[in-house]
C-alpha cells in the first residue's frame, strides 16, 4: 500500500522535525503518541518535561525492523525473528538495552521497550529517520490515553513542536500493545496480553 501524496508530505514534514530535535504529536499503531528521536537525549528530556514524566520511567522505541531493533538491544532472543514475522498485533519486546538508545529510555534494570511499528505512516517515519522514534501516550502524566486525536489535551497540542495531521478524523480505536519481556531464563514472558 502506498501512501496518498499529502501523507508522503506529511512524512517529509515529520522526519524534518524530527531531525531538528523536536517533539512530535503523531498516531501510533496503537494510540495517539508524542514522540522523538530515540537518540536524542535534549529532545527525550524535553518530551518527559512536557507529559510530567517522572525520571526513571522509560517510554518505548518504535523502530522499522529487526535490524534497527538489534541496535537498541544489548540481547536478542533468538526467537525473536519468528516472532515478529508472525506477529499480527502490535508487540513490545523488553530487552536489555544497548547504548545507542537515550539512556533516559532505559528503565532502571537495563532492559529498553521496542516495538516493530506496523502502522505504514509510522513505518515510513521511522524508516526515513534511521532511528528509533519514542512512543508514549499523548497525555499529561496520570492523565487517561487518548485513543483517537479529538481526546488528545489542549495542552500536549500546544507543547508540542509538530502536529502530524495524517489520521486525525479517524475515530477506530485499538488496544494497547502486547507486551513481552525477554526473562532470566533467556525465553520471552507474557507481561501483558
Amino acid at each position: 500500500m502506498n501512501l496518498s501524496k499529502s501523507a508522503t508530505q506529511e512524512v517529509d514534514a515529520t522526519v524534518d522535525a524530527l531531525l531538528l530535535q523536536q517533539v512530535i504529536l503523531y498516531p501510533t499503531d496503537t494510540v495517539w503518541g508524542v514522540g522523538c528521536d530515540a537518540e536524542s537525549p535534549p529532545a527525550v528530556q524535553a518530551l518527559y518535561k512536557l507529559k510530567g514524566r517522572e525520571a526513571g520511567k522509560p517510554s518505548i522505541v518504535l523502530v522499522a525492523d529487526l535490524a534497527m531493533l538489534k541496535r537498541y538491544a544489548a540481547e536478542v532472543p533468538a526467537e525473536l525473528e519468528a516472532l515478529l514475522a508472525a506477529d499480527t498485533r502490535p508487540t513490545t519486546y523488553i530487552l536489555p538495552a544497548s547504548r545507542a538508545v537515550a539512556r533516559e529510555l532505559v528503565a532502571p534494570d537495563g532492559t529498553v521497550g521496542l516495538r516493530v511499528v506496523k502502522d505504514e505512516f509510522c513505518h515510513k517515519v521511522v524508516r526515513r529517520l534511521g532511528h528509533g522514534l519514542v512512543s508514549t501516550s499523548a497525555n499529561k502524566a496520570g492523565e487517561p490515553t487518548p485513543a483517537v486525536y479529538a481526546e488528545v489535551d489542549a495542552a500536549i497540542v500546544r507543547g508540542v513542536d509538530h502536529v502530524v495531521s495524517w489520521r486525525q478524523d479517524d475515530a477506530a480505536r485499538t488496544a494497547p500493545s502486547r507486551v513481552l519481556r525477554l526473562g532470566a531464563g533467556g525465553q520471552l514472558e507474557v507481561v501483558r496480553e
